[in-house]
């Protein structure tokens, strides 16, 4: 089933699209299709040629596995599309007095979210989420706000700084600007998003990204990757059809995430999501070490993390085996619906 959003009043679908109908009546549809032809197929034959991942890593043919892989993932793009999200920029050991400066422009844009589907996004720099932002705790953090949208909006940082710079009050009209200016602290993982009201629809709508600060005493050197977890309404009924990490579904399951056996790999991982109380990660094969805000002492070891909207966390891991693991969002609804994908884990 192909349709598109056009606008938030003009909703032009073939056939209302929910969440459970795409789940429980769709199996020739978009996302379930595929899922539903491993799980029904009555002849072998049919799927043989599927390269699934078992859960042990072993890539390995499988009947009825709830896994798609490679091209049989039901994702849009290419594979270094979302390169610039995942992986953040390098971090920056500290110097008194640096200033880090960005530009963000507020955009509105279409964006494809799974094959055919196309959602009406308000947009940081046209992407969902928009891109991701880094300084060493200490920095000067300047952010100059350009708002090229359509609506009234603002840019509001989690963590540390002066009333003034909060993006609550600081509305800034289509076609104005505001430059933040702040020292960046604490250390840990942030976020920023829009604070306009109706706030459930900006942040609905993609205005939102991770803020990474760095602390003075620089974390070890590790491969450091970005997942920001979110969902999408696409029939307007307030509630999510289609889950993602990094905006478009099923898209590590297309293209996973190559990283090295026993070496230390790092996740920022954030929570977004508007309609929906919880969203998770659970990983395949292995335990992490999980830090919530990225900050303090305290660290879980465990392999599944639950964050609410605004948690956000860091995950280390240092892989003992090699191949593909899964990891994806522990209610399985959200799986099925797109946030799931792959890592590689290769020599």
């Amino acid at each position: 089933m192909k349709f598109r959003l056009l606008s938030d009043s003009d909703l032009v679908a073939p056939k209302k699209l929910t969440r459970k109908g795409l789940i429980a009546g769709a199996a020739p549809l978009l996302v379930a299709g595929p899922l539903a032809k491993l799980a029904l197929a009555d002849n072998p034959a049919e799927h043989d040629h599927l390269q699934l991942a078992s859960h042990t890593g072993n890539g390995q043919a499988a009947h009825g596995h709830a896994a798609m892989i490679g091209e049989q993932a039901p994702a849009v793009g290419g594979p270094r599309d979302l390169d610039a999200l995942l992986y953040p920029p390098k971090p920056l050991p500290y110097r008194r007095g640096r200033v880090r400066e960005y530009t963000l422009t507020a955009v509105d844009t279409e964006i494809e979210v799974a094959p055919g589907v196309i959602f009406p996004a308000w947009t940081y720099n046209g992407t969902v989420p928009g891109p991701v932002i880094r300084a060493t705790e200490g920095d000067l953090l300047r952010v100059h706000f350009f708002n090229g949208g359509s609506h009234p909006h603002t840019i509001h940082f989690h963590g540390i700084h002066p009333a003034n710079m909060d993006g609550v009050f600081e509305i800034v009209p289509s076609g104005g600007h505001f430059t933040y200016e702040f020292e960046a602290r604490p250390a840990g993982l942030q976020l920023y998003h829009c604070h306009s009201t109706p706030l459930k629809k900006h942040i609905h709508k993609g205005l939102y990204g991770a803020f990474i600060i760095d602390p003075k005493d620089a974390r070890p050197p590790a491969q450091e990757l970005v997942m920001v977890m979110n969902g999408y309404d696409t029939d307007g009924d307030g509630s999510n059809n289609f889950y993602t990490v990094n905006g478009r579904s099923f898209y590590y399951a297309k293209y996973p995430i190559t990283v090295r056996r026993s070496q230390l790999v790092r996740v920022y991982l954030a929570n977004l999501t508007e309609f929906d109380l919880i969203n998770s990660l659970h990983l395949h094969g292995g335990f992490f070490r999980h830090q919530a805000t990225g900050t303090g002492d305290h660290w879980e070891y465990t392999d599944t993390v639950m964050q609410c909207q605004g948690q956000r966390g860091v995950i280390e891991i240092e892989f003992a085996n090699t191949g593909h693991f899964m990891f994806h969002a522990h209610q399985s609804e959200f799986a099925e619906l797109g946030w799931m994908g792959f890592f590689n884990v290769v020599d």
